[in-house]
């Protein structure tokens, strides 16, 4: 039969419109030496590409589990495929299914030699039924009618799917320790002749993803796309066409929990709604208040002035005044505190679906430069975290630092042996994240942190401002000129902004082929961005932007983006999700990029001003704040 070409197009064009309307997509019909398979779909149950929010109720102790209970009918996705036996006499045939993270992962090839498996490919994330010791599955027995026959399973996508015995506790099998991811997820259909399993021929360690071989895990995907497994005999592998999209939404509206054991006996009379520690916070509340760790050497001699810095007309004149000629007897001295009873800066609004954090004011006699924070308790690997906030202004009008700095970061969940990152192989990492130059070096660590840190500093690149040179005038008292001496033209320059930092703590593992001290240009499309190492042995490696602190924190929001991906580390900032811009990058190149479990912390803090040298002013000298500095988190979203 002819068609005309009009009607040949239309036909191929067909099949893309109905999945994209909505419809199930459905794999093509595959031809074996005896058997056929078509129609492979996973989510007979869930609409072809609805996206999946993860589901957070129950989720703090079982961990992340797709879908949820409260999704689908049972929790579980519902499976089918045809398959048509064209043998001589009826015959059982074997399937598994298997699932991927497509949007966090290594390529499954070597990029060297195809043929083998990626080194990385193993830590993908990838599963099948969550029973590994359930191999390949029956079919039972199939008629040779020479019709197609629906054959049906049942699975769910679970934290720790391989069942590693590192993410187990005193033999509980803690999922939650190894997330399953956001992103995309692909599904893929392997149905073989049952003596490929009897006779081995397809691996214990493919059949059983928990298991190793010599070499390690086994990821399915290479084995049956790019491995032995494609070219089988008898044996079909079906991808489903369409992909599930999970993201992750934390509500800031269903409360925060306090851990109780960081409070003591404050913990137990402690009445603050959407903020507590019973069983119903416990298990709903997807944010904890954040207790910073208080190190000594962040100890102030503070002036003893209290000003509300943001709305009175403090200017550099009355900051250098009071740098100069408060006498030592009469300074406080002080380190930044913690709230000392839980929930009194950290409000969770159910209605506005918002966070609210206050750095309490000080009062006359009592003196507090307090932080303030709120905290994930979730932990993920990998994924793009975006948060839209509205964090206190850093400048005033004189464009004078209030001495806050805003932080939006990522940090280890644990630095247990269940959560170490990746072998570090030339030389290992420091051990410690506070050890010094003499610090012992080792081959893995727990410790991981990518940061966002936004204050009043200065770029330590290009080297000529590394630190600037500041003239100390003359403490006379008679002559404004003498003690009121003007910043650096380059920091003047400025003068309106604050930096916005970039760091990932890679805890100085040297085997990242361009890794370096000292200043250095990373490119990425059409940016440089320049890198700063103070030396070989330093923990951590950071880039810094200039930013109007009226744009980032004048706004009624802005948008804060840390894309953490395997391979690199993406830093955006923007007043709409569509309108991000880039301010930082790393890739694997030039740092470690961490492959451990985190979580996302929010804070404003009164840092000390000796940890980023050369900065304009110095937290010693800004004054204590008259009022409460309030910020304020809208959305978080993880994808």
């Amino acid at each position: 039969m002819n068609f005309p070409l009009r009607y040949l197009l239309l036909i191929l064009f067909l099949p893309g419109l109905f999945i994209s309307c909505g419809q199930p997509a459905r794999s093509p019909e595959v031809i074996s030496e005896d058997f056929v398979v078509k129609d492979f779909n996973p989510t007979v149950n869930w609409k072809q590409g609805q996206t999946l929010f993860l589901d957070y109720r129950e989720a703090i102790n079982e961990g992340f589990v797709i879908p949820g209970k409260l999704q689908v009918e049972g929790g579980l996705f519902e499976m089918e495929f045809q398959l048509k036996n064209t043998g001589k006499e009826a015959r059982n045939f074997s399937y598994k299914i298997y699932y991927q993270n497509e949007s966090y992962k290594f390529p499954e090839r070597d990029g060297i030699d195809s043929t083998k498996q990626h080194p990385n490919s193993w830590e993908n994330f990838y599963g099948s039924w969550e029973d590994t010791g359930i191999n390949f599955s029956e079919t039972g027995t199939i008629a040779a009618d020479n019709e197609f026959h629906a054959i049906k399973s049942k699975f769910r996508i679970v934290g720790n799917p391989r069942n590693e015995q590192r993410y187990f506790d005193q033999g509980k099998n803690s999922r939650w320790k190894r997330n399953p991811r956001v992103g995309n997820y692909s599904f893929m259909l392997v149905v073989t002749d049952g003596a490929n399993i009897r006779d081995k021929r397809i691996p214990e360690q493919v059949q059983d993803i928990g298991m190793k071989s010599d070499q390690g895990f086994v990821n399915p995907y290479f084995y049956f796309l790019y491995g032995p497994g494609k070219s089988m005999k008898n044996t079909i592998v079906q991808q489903f066409p369409g992909l599930l999209k999970v993201v992750a939404t934390p509500d800031p509206g269903a409360g925060i929990y306090f851990n109780p054991k960081a409070y003591g006996n404050e913990a137990a009379t402690t009445k603050a709604a959407g903020c507590g520690q019973d069983p119903v916070a416990y298990n709903t509340a997807a944010f904890e208040q954040f207790i910073h760790f208080i190190d000594a050497s962040t100890k102030m001699n503070n002036i003893p002035v209290i000003a509300d810095i943001l709305n009175d007309n403090y200017s550099r004149l009355d900051y250098n005044w009071t740098k100069r000629f408060y006498r030592k007897e009469e300074l406080v001295a002080i380190t930044p505190t913690v709230a000392p009873r839980p929930c009194e800066t950290v409000i969770s609004d159910p209605e506005n679906h918002k966070i609210t954090i206050r750095n309490p004011k000080a009062e006359f006699g009592k003196w507090r430069k307090q932080n303030v924070g709120i905290i994930t308790r979730h932990g993920m690997t990998f994924g793009k975290y975006t948060v839209k906030c509205k964090l206190t202004e850093l400048l005033n009008k004189n464009n004078m630092w209030n001495g806050l700095t805003n932080a939006i970061w990522l940090i280890t969940q644990d630095q247990g042996e269940w959560n170490y990152r990746r072998d570090c192989n030339n030389n290992g990492y420091m051990a410690n994240y506070y050890g010094g130059q003499q610090d012992q070096r080792v081959k893995n660590v727990g410790y991981s942190e990518i940061d966002f840190e936004i204050l009043k500093t200065v770029p330590y690149c290009p080297s000529w401002v590394l630190p600037p040179a500041y003239s100390n005038g003359i403490d006379d008292r008679k002559n404004v000129q003498n003690w009121n001496v003007p910043f650096p033209e380059e920091i003047l320059a400025d003068d309106d902004k604050i930096m916005v930092s970039c760091t990932n703590w890679d805890m100085a593992c040297w085997q990242p082929a361009e890794f370096q001290a000292g200043c250095y240009p990373v490119h990425y499309e059409d940016k440089t961005h320049w890198a700063h190492r103070w030396d070989k042995n330093y923990r951590a490696l950071t880039e810094k932007t200039p930013e109007r602190d009226d744009e980032l924190f004048g706004s009624p929001f802005y948008y804060f983006q840390i894309d953490w991906q395997p391979d690199r580390i993406i830093w955006r900032i923007g007043p709409s999700k569509d309108k991000m811009r880039v301010v930082g990058y790393m890739d694997d190149k030039v740092t470690s990029i961490p492959n451990n479990q985190m979580l996302l912390i929010v804070t404003q803090e009164f840092h000390n001003t000796k940890w980023w040298i050369g900065s304009a002013y110095s937290q010693d000298n800004i004054p204590f704040p008259k009022v409460d500095y309030v910020g304020e988190i809208y959305e978080l979203t993880i994808e």
